[in-house]
């Protein structure tokens, strides 16, 4: 027993002159080139809990203490944030050469979409890859995608058992996750990929989605449950692109009819090298397409119909909208591509619940050249990951006027912060809006913006415009209170269940 109480006292002595010497080199040993440091009582661990539970809040707290830029601790890595319009200007718009992106994201990427592709190939090659998928992404792609989606949601509304009925209860994340699922599959994918997303697909997606977890940043090949069932996951569904990409090669087919179908797309391209692209990295671009086209759109459509059930005279305004601006002889017909610039308020919907309720809180590069901080004393050395989080200006009330509160209709007057005149830059897949100096960029900036931001707002548009002529919603109390924030997950969405009440309009 004396020999239990002396281990655990000398533990105790070991574990105190840690965390004391922590302390003490918190407040001793800084460096007047280096950023604050964000205080931490315990080596390695860091910060993380209070990040992990709410990344925006510890953002917001550490920058009301520090300033735009800091430094904290997360599991050993030395993150240094550089926060406001400033901030997402030097990292997101950095060279690729002093701030890299694969080295941070390839451990947690490559697992979940496959190898050779995205984070797990060179830079140009992913140029390459992102040019390739931007057959689906066209304007001519996004006028066809319209009807498909909105065909896919009245399916959907038809045969769910949540909306049986004249009235009734659904738990809205799980809805619009299978709805978006299968919109990105029909319109991204082709005709042939979405017969095959029953919701056995949509529940191996929902498995590969899980390996988006934290602690896979540091440990992706850990053999926790959530990433055996994540490989077992990419095996099946790689499996099931790889088989329809060699029945066509038996068959000799690889033009379809199907003007969406980008798997016989994928089978026509060849890199610059003149190789065509393998089988394999074929099968790997598809789940990185479904998951890219799924992911936001599942968050923020859960998020638009959480907040119209909880301002149900928002939805009723949308719905009056389209009345007014699409109706012939009372009638609302299918809705078309051109109809979408009639519905400025829908716009807002969309814009203000990517604002206030962005999926991504964080975008992280390694540094791998020293880099001046102009205008600063700092010098942000190699061993340090750097940090932007676009969200903290679109919460901010320097850009927008009561910025915690979703307000659509500030969208209605409010100058569209992404149509700036910044400058344009082709990192090899086309054109586009550098960005960096807008409050608001929902789908970040630079070489890694995201390529499906247009399919993302046509998307969106789409499944709540349907929705709303189909259905009035209302939170099961009547209160205007929404559910709150689940960060368990890298993309943050709302906490389940998130049931709402429906009753059925006469249409």
């Amino acid at each position: 027993m004396s020999t239990m109480i002396s281990i655990f006292a000398y533990a105790l002595v070991g574990i105190s002159t840690l965390i004391s010497c922590n302390v003490l080199s918190q407040f001793i040993f800084r460096k007047k080139s280096e950023p604050p440091v964000v205080f931490h009582w315990f080596p390695f661990i860091g910060n993380a809990i209070s990040y992990g539970m709410n990344p925006y809040k510890f953002l917001a707290s550490c920058r009301d203490k520090h300033g735009d830029i800091f430094t904290f601790i997360l599991f050993g890595r030395k993150l240094t944030c550089y926060l406001g319009l400033v901030g997402n200007e030097f990292i997101l718009n950095g060279k690729h050469s002093h701030l890299n992106a694969e080295e941070i994201y390839s451990p947690l990427t490559t697992p979940v979409f496959g190898s050779d592709v995205v984070y797990d190939c060179p830079n140009a090659k992913l140029m390459e890859q992102k040019k390739f998928m931007k057959f689906g992404l066209t304007q001519q792609a996004l006028e066809r995608h319209v009807q498909l989606i909105e065909k896919e949601v009245l399916d959907y509304i038809k045969s769910d058992s949540s909306f049986k009925g004249e009235q009734g209860t659904a738990d809205i994340p799980s809805a619009m996750a299978e709805i978006t699922i299968f919109t990105a599959g029909r319109a991204l994918q082709g005709e042939e990929v979405r017969k095959k997303l029953k919701r056995e697909f949509a529940e191996l997606y929902h498995d590969l989605d899980m390996g988006f977890r934290p602690i896979n940043f540091l440990m992706p090949w850990a053999p926790l449950p959530q990433n055996r069932r994540r490989d077992a996951a990419h095996a099946k569904m790689r499996a099931i692109y790889e088989d329809i990409i060699q029945t066509r090669r038996r068959a000799g087919k690889e033009k379809v009819e199907d003007e969406s179908d980008m798997i016989a797309n994928l089978m026509e391209c060849s890199y610059k090298d003149g190789q065509p692209v393998p089988d394999k990295e074929i099968a790997h671009m598809m789940i990185t397409l479904l998951m890219a086209g799924q992911h936001s759109s599942s968050s923020a459509s859960s998020w638009i119909m959480l907040r119209l059930a909880s301002q149900p005279e928002v939805a009723e305004e949308l719905y009056q909208e389209q009345v007014q601006n699409l109706a012939t002889n009372g009638q609302l017909p299918p809705l078309q591509y051109a109809d979408l610039e009639k519905l400025p308020l829908l716009q807002g919907v969309i814009k203000e619940t990517l604002r206030v309720h962005s999926s991504i809180t964080s975008i992280m590069r390694k540094v791998t050249k020293p880099l001046p901080v102009p205008g600063t004393p700092y010098l942000i050395t190699t061993d340090k990951v750097m940090l932007a989080s676009p969200v903290i200006t679109a919460l901010s009330d320097e850009h927008f006027h009561n910025a915690g509160t979703w307000d659509p209709h500030r969208w209605l007057s409010h100058l569209d912060e992404e149509a700036n005149g910044d400058d344009v830059v082709d990192y090899g897949y086309g054109a586009v809006s550098k960005g960096t100096r807008s409050p608001y960029l929902p789908f970040g900036a630079g070489r890694h913006r995201c390529i499906g931001e247009k399919f993302a707002y046509v998307n969106l548009s789409v499944i709540t415009a349907t929705m709303v002529r189909h259905f009035r919603v209302f939170t099961m109390d009547g209160r205007r209170i929404i559910p709150e924030t689940d960060y368990t997950s890298l993309f943050a969405r709302p906490k389940q269940p998130a049931v709402i009440r429906w009753e059925r309009r006469d249409i």
